[in-house]
Order: C-alpha cells, then sequence, then structure tokens
C-alpha cells in the first residue's frame, strides 16, 4: 500500500511540475521591453522597469527606405528590424529585417540558427532558394508579391537576377534575434588553415587568399 501511495506522489508531482513548463511557456506580463543598457541577459534581455516605457521602444523607421546596395561587396545590404533596435521586439518571438539588391546582387548562403524565416517581394525579380540536410536544393524564381520560406537553420540564399534593375524584400522572423551565419565567411573567418585545405582539397596559398577577404584588418 505504502508504495502504491509512493507511486503516486512521484506520478503527481511529474504532472504538476509538466504543467508548470507549459503554463510558464507563456508571458506573464503585457510585455518587458528590453533594457539594452542592462549587462545581465538570460536567454534574452531583461525588461525595462513599465514606468519608464514611451511609444519609441515599440517603433522603429529603419525599413521604410531602400539602401544603396552598389557598393556592397555582395551587392546587398540587410537592414533588420531585431529587438536590439526595437525593445519591444523582447520575449514576443518575432522580428523583421529587409534586404536591398543591387543589379545581380546576391545576399550570399546563410543560416539563420535561431528562426524560419519568410520573405515578401517588394521589387524586383529573385532567385531564391534553401539546401535540405539531404542536400537537395529546394529553389524558385520568385516576382514582386511573391513569398518565399526558409526552414529554421536550413542553409538559404537570394540572388537579384536582373542586371539593369534593384530588388528588395521584407523578412519576418519568429524570433526576436535570429542571429546570422554566413557560410564562407564563416568558414574562412574562423577556421584554421589546414582543416580548410583538407575539407575543400585545395592549396594552403588559396586558402590565404580566401582568408584574407573576411579577415579583419589590422
Amino acid at each position: 500500500m505504502a508504495s502504491t501511495a509512493s507511486h503516486l506522489v512521484v506520478v503527481v508531482t511529474m504532472l504538476v511540475s509538466a504543467m508548470a513548463v507549459v503554463a510558464e511557456s507563456n508571458t506573464l506580463q503585457d510585455f518587458c521591453v528590453a533594457d539594452l543598457s542592462n549587462a545581465v541577459k538570460v536567454n534574452g534581455y531583461t525588461c525595462k522597469d513599465s514606468t519608464q516605457v514611451t511609444p519609441e521602444d515599440f517603433y522603429f523607421q529603419g525599413l521604410a527606405t531602400a539602401k544603396n546596395a552598389a557598393n556592397s561587396s555582395t551587392g546587398a545590404i540587410v537592414t533588420g528590424a531585431t529587438v536590439e533596435k526595437l525593445p519591444g521586439l523582447n520575449t514576443l518571438g518575432l522580428s523583421m529585417s529587409r534586404i536591398d539588391y543591387a543589379p545581380n546582387g546576391l545576399n550570399p548562403p546563410h543560416v539563420h540558427p535561431r528562426a524560419s524565416e519568410v520573405i515578401f517581394v517588394l521589387e524586383g525579380q529573385l532567385y531564391v532558394g534553401f539546401v535540405t540536410t539531404a542536400g537537395k536544393l529546394v529553389a524558385k524564381y520568385i516576382n514582386k508579391g511573391d513569398m518565399f520560406v526558409f526552414p529554421k537553420g536550413l542553409l538559404h540564399f537570394q540572388k537579384n537576377i536582373a542586371g539593369s534593375a534593384p530588388a528588395s524584400v521584407l523578412a519576418a522572423f519568429d524570433s526576436q534575434l535570429p542571429g546570422t551565419q554566413s557560410l564562407v565567411a564563416t568558414l574562412f573567418g574562423a577556421l584554421p588553415d589546414n582543416i580548410l585545405v583538407e575539407s575543400f582539397k585545395i592549396k594552403p596559398k588559396q586558402v590565404k587568399t580566401i582568408k584574407a577577404r573576411y579577415q579583419p584588418k589590422k
């Protein structure tokens, strides 16, 4: 009998714990405007004193104007509207960005480790796609008014295929801070030469040439 009672207590305790985890997954306040000045960060930003919140904490104009991507090294400029620029996004699990492309501009292969992404074409025609973990390319030509989705954590890219006209898209993410890792910049900006030589089967001189483009100038 005692054994049965003990087992029941364990089951009830586990059930209550599980319910608590589920219940606490939702926010327990109207908002949590990020206190960007606080050095303490626990999977996000601490909350600003609610009595100090202003409408400006929920407002951002940065995506309204197209950027000139002609002088960008890849022909594309990303303007982010994450929690770091829009503090009211803190704990809400969403953010946006605008990407402007020069003619033939490319947003090089990259991943967002913390978010899926959906883009809406404002202007132009692009070739976009992602690569599955099985190595399959899922790509399509898209036009003004079209949308395309990039699943979380998968390598993807966007290329403006017009040789004479710029293009632009709006991107939405299911994270307040999606994070971005550029494939080439990350590999050649961080990994040791010998690892790159063995991985790509190229000569050390070639590695150094490519690395010189991505390492910060002293």
